[in-house]
């Protein structure tokens, strides 16, 4: 397994990956912080667990993002982008409607520019003469 992304889509998936797993472990640590960041209040005992299982989902989902960039593996790649659309259209709505604060929009244009740099990455990869 490498340490180090071979390809630019590998390192957009580095990024987000690195990124979940220290957004996992702040919020792990420190779950109202998290909740702060993202413009919510004062979190109450069940807002407490809450932070703290989805922290603990970020923390997991960043390793899967960095197992897939250390094994190259193209359709994980692929297949995140629809997926961080999809999350990027439901914060989007959630923050629109009023359900969410402003400051959640922050996390839905992370993910629409994670979701597009992949995309990026994957075109200009397959553009790229094969080094091999």
């Amino acid at each position: 397994m490498r340490i180090l992304p071979r390809s630019l889509a590998g390192w957009t998936i580095a990024v987000f990956g690195v990124m979940a797993v220290l957004f996992g472990i702040i919020g792990l640590v420190s779950p109202q912080t998290v909740a702060t960041s993202a413009g919510f209040g004062t979190l109450s005992t069940d807002g407490r667990v809450f932070a703290t299982a989805s922290s603990m989902a970020s923390l997991n989902m960043g390793v899967y993002y960095l197992v897939a960039m250390a094994t190259e593996w193209r359709p994980f790649f692929r297949f995140t982008i629809p997926f961080r659309l999809l999350t990027f259209t439901v914060f989007t709505t959630l923050v629109a409607t009023g359900a969410a604060p402003g400051e959640f929009l922050s996390v839905a244009l992370w993910e629409a520019a994670g979701a597009i740099a992949t995309g990026a990455g994957l075109y200009v990869d397959a553009r790229r003469p094969d080094p091999a």
